[in-house]
């Protein structure tokens, strides 16, 4: 199974991403188009429904935080809104308590755009053995932290791959599911290594629910290069 990711840079027209498992991309290339065929969205939430604030209370709803500790060293906190994509959150707390997700690496990781894991086989091609999920489109907006569920260019697709953004990225709204955000560790998020793939890939040493208690863990840091915080970063950050 092969995904896309589009994503629009100022330096010109949209790019069409290396075949490595990605989210697939909003837009595409005039010579592209034609190989994406039209799809209807199955199920959108719209924004009326949708609350987009994050409580940051890891104790509040203990069952719907998603603990990863990184090999950077890192703990990332994630809130899962199970109003936005229950099948999806469902999905990902499952593999989670099944320790799908442990060890697995930062396959793809675009500097401005993205992170993406959840490929066993570190390929970007892998998944579960699970079925495919139907989309869960909703109108949550992807800003800085959400976190969203990766696909092929066929939109019932998504399976146990999903990615972290670093910038806001209109392009990818209501095409793929957003289901979370980052409450706490979006800074270790912005260390993740760059690549595609990486040539020394962050990895994901434990991840867990927070309802489950699992010990917290103390990783000694993988050496990486500082990334540079800008303002715009700023102006779109989650709690730290």
């Amino acid at each position: 199974m092969r995904f896309r990711v589009l994503a629009s840079f100022a330096l010109g027209a949209a790019l069409l991403a290396p075949m490595s498992a990605t989210p697939a991309m909003a837009q595409a290339k005039e010579s592209t188009k034609a190989d994406i065929k039209p799809f209807k969205v199955d199920r959108v939430v719209s924004s009326a429904a949708i609350n987009y604030l994050i409580d940051a209370d890891e104790t509040h709803d203990p069952e719907n935080v998603l603990i990863l500790y990184l090999s950077n060293g890192g703990r990332v906190a994630i809130r899962l809104v199970p109003q936005w994509a229950p099948h999806h959150i469902e999905r990902i707390k499952t593999l989670t308590r099944q320790g799908f997700y442990d060890g697995v690496i930062f396959h793809r990781v675009i500097d401005g755009f993205m992170a993406q894991t959840g490929d066993p086989t570190g390929t970007g091609q892998g998944g579960s053995k699970l079925p495919d999920l139907d989309a869960e489109f909703n109108d949550v907006p992807h800003g800085r932290g959400t976190v969203s569920m990766a696909r092929t260019d066929e939109p019932n697709s998504a399976n146990s791959q999903f990615f972290i953004v670093f910038y806001p990225k209109s392009a990818l709204d209501r095409k793929y599911t957003n289901f979370g955000r980052v409450m706490t560790g979006m800074g270790e998020v912005d260390r993740i290594v760059r690549g595609e793939p990486p040539a020394h890939p962050t990895r994901i040493i434990q991840a867990s629910i927070a309802a489950d208690h699992k010990p917290a863990l103390v990783i000694a840091p993988e050496s990486a290069a500082p990334r540079t915080i800008t303002a715009d970063m700023l102006n779109h950050s989650v709690a730290q």
